[in-house]
């Protein structure tokens, strides 16, 4: 097993809204770290604060005890870890590399990709986080990990850097699966917002007032309370995006349909999040959902409420 965690040398590969944002978590709390990402350029920041650049995954490997991946897709990750110059090619069998996978992928890939690195002498848990990039910037997301015990307990103050809940769920493979099950849940409760939203506009009720009312009871949810008022302000910058959020569905679909299990709610969801990427939204944050029900509904969001004129005043007397 590795060194301890206060002299490990760290590695980071997938350096995007979440993985640059958890790197400098990394970084700012002293620890050495190597980086590499297909864009150099988005490494930039990072090196200004101190990380040292490679020029392949295998060279953050060769000169790392544990690498951190962040990375889109199931076959970015065997990209990856398994390219000619991949995390594989750069591992020595005798120094028990660990790698820290919190991209979201299949776990039935994954279970697959921990048995093609244990001659390389890797060992792989699968970590994936929830929180967004509100979370990733304040090391408070959630993380969710499988894999070995030992390799979990050697990282876990790494982890406790970029999460403010760290969980092992299980063997391998057991992280991707409650991320599936996470995305289930977050779907849901985006959309319930998207549609509650709808309601009170066209009932004539400011959303805005509807949103601090739900968040205090039963209704509230971290989509209502942190999308909401994105959503009221027609503001679609993206955290998490449509496009990343689609893959994540068809790991759910997928999964579900792995152990016979009809999901009406994901599917549903998979349709409209389809329809915002059809109208070009699909770099646009996950609650640009909201403009599929302006459409269907006939009305914008940031429309002003009737009797209230610019200065936010109503027309009584």
């Amino acid at each position: 097993m590795s060194e301890p965690t206060d002299t490990m040398r760290l590695g980071y590969v997938g350096l995007g809204i979440m993985g640059g944002a958890m790197a400098a978590n990394l970084l700012k709390a002293g620890h050495p770290l190597s980086v590499w990402n297909r864009t150099p350029e988005k490494a930039q920041p990072l090196l200004d604060a101190g990380a040292t650049w490679c020029d392949t995954a295998a060279a953050v490997a060769s000169q790392s005890d544990v690498v951190f991946l962040n990375v889109t897709d199931t076959a970015d990750v065997e990209q990856v870890l398994f390219s000619v110059m991949g995390v594989a090619a750069g591992a020595d069998e005798k120094r028990g590399l660990i790698v820290v996978d919190h991209s979201t992928i299949s776990p039935v890939a994954t279970r697959a990709f921990a048995e093609r690195l244990e001659p390389y002498g890797v060992t792989l848990l699968d970590a994936p986080v929830s929180g967004g990039d509100v979370g990733a910037k304040s090391g408070t997301l959630s993380v969710m990990v499988g894999g070995m015990s030992e390799a979990f307990d050697a990282v876990l103050p790494l982890l406790e850097v970029v999460g403010g809940t760290v969980t092992h769920v299980g063997p391998v493979g057991s992280g991707q699966a409650c991320k599936a099950c996470n995305q289930a849940a977050v779907l849901g409760a985006l959309l319930g917002t998207v549609e509650a939203m709808a309601l009170s506009k066209k009932l004539g009720l400011d959303p805005t007032v509807m949103l601090d009312v739900v968040a205090g009871g039963a209704g509230g949810s971290w989509q209502l309370a942190n999308l909401g008022p994105k959503i009221a302000a027609g503001d679609h910058a993206p955290g998490f995006m449509v496009d990343y959020l689609l893959k994540d569905l068809c790991i759910v679909r997928d999964a579900a349909a792995h152990v016979g299990l009809p999901l009406p709610i994901v599917a549903q969801a998979e349709q409209l999040m389809r329809s915002a990427s059809a109208m070009g939204l699909g770099q646009r944050g996950t609650q640009a959902v909201a403009a599929v029900m302006e459409h269907l509904g006939g009305f914008r969001f940031d429309d002003p409420m009737p009797g209230n004129d610019e200065s936010g005043e109503t027309d009584e007397a």
